[in-house]
């Protein structure tokens, strides 16, 4: 899918050789115009984020918690661990269609794609380095300094340059290639069987509210009824916003790939499919602030419950998963 799977935006925005935007997909958020999209810078941002040389021991790096192969996320435990093996609040958010983000983070306290790696880089119990400290280190690697001329035309290592090179690797994370593009897209011989298609009906029903097509996700921040952790004690966005509003809400995911990339919620607590879809039949604790689209209880067959899952299984995208030009050199 080239030219033909862009849509027709105002001059100026100039979508990066490589980049697609499929039909029917709203216009991305993140701004082009103002960080171009090279492949030496492309190359320069994944060697980057596969290199432990980015936290403070020399052991932990963007690619430890999030793996292409389970759609940039981690998959072995429920939350992320850093540096001497410890334990963070929250399970990893898996990376990709980054250019429709309004924001990151499971509370939203990044707006900026640019600015994102700073969190991970610098928290104390991730990466838990400072950015002085990674810039010395990278400026005295010979290799960098080469790389980093060769993309920005200037040897010395700033932060700003060092975000933009990451920036240019991880906002090229894109998929569109499931089952379900592929239906929707009409090809030639691909169709949902009897059971896809009846999950997707009661996707339609009662999940489209917030994970909204074509994104599968509406890219806002939503109370769902998850019971609060006794121990984590993580009330979500109310700590960044200070606003009773947030209390308990997180971020609503992209169910793209979601077959792939357990465990669920924010806390990592599901470790399967179906025991999310048995928390929203059955298991959402009723507060003040309780999303609105699921003050109605969701009724369910044990029937109805197997084919939604065989429908999140049309999320999917192997090429996504798969694509050598987002793994590690």
């Amino acid at each position: 899918m080239a030219l033909a799977g862009l849509l027709a935006f105002e001059p100026g925005l100039k979508i990066p050789e490589g980049f697609v935007v499929p039909k029917g997909w709203p216009r991305p958020v993140f701004d082009f115009r103002k960080t171009k999209v090279t492949e030496a810078g492309f190359i320069l941002g994944r060697t980057l984020f596969n290199d432990p040389l980015l936290s403070k021991d020399n052991t932990i790096s963007c690619a430890s918690c999030h793996l292409n192969f389970t759609a940039f996320t981690h998959a072995d435990h429920a939350l992320s661990h850093g540096i001497y093996g410890l334990k963070g609040t929250r399970n990893s958010i898996a990376l990709f269609n980054l250019a429709w983000s309004k924001s990151f983070m499971w509370d939203g306290r990044v707006e900026r794609l640019e600015e994102q790696p700073l969190n991970p880089i610098t928290n104390p119990v991730e990466m838990a380095d400072s950015m002085p400290n990674v810039l010395a280190k990278l400026n005295s690697a010979g290799r960098y300094r080469q790389m980093f001329y060769n993309v920005f035309r200037d040897s010395v290592i700033t932060q700003r340059l060092l975000l933009k090179a990451l920036v240019e690797y991880t906002v090229m994370l894109e998929s569109y290639n499931s089952k379900y593009d592929s239906v929707r897209r009409g090809e030639p011989g691909v169709a949902y069987t009897t059971t896809e298609l009846n999950g997707y009906k009661l996707f339609q029903q009662h999940c489209n509210a917030c994970h909204t097509e074509p994104l599968f996700t509406n890219n806002d921040f939503r109370n769902n009824g998850l019971p609060i952790d006794t121990a984590l004690k993580d009330y979500g966005r109310i700590a960044i916003t200070g606003q009773a509003g947030d209390e308990r809400a997180f971020k609503v995911p992209s169910l793209r790939n979601i077959a792939v990339s357990a465990p669920y919620m924010h806390d990592g607590r599901f470790p399967r499919l179906k025991d999310v879809i048995e928390f929203y039949t059955s298991g959402i604790e009723h507060s003040a602030t309780l999303a609105t689209e699921l003050n109605e209880p969701i009724n369910l067959s044990p029937a109805d419950k197997k084919d939604l899952v065989a429908f999140l299984n049309t999320l999917t995208d192997k090429v996504f998963l798969y694509d050598v030009r987002f793994r590690g050199q």
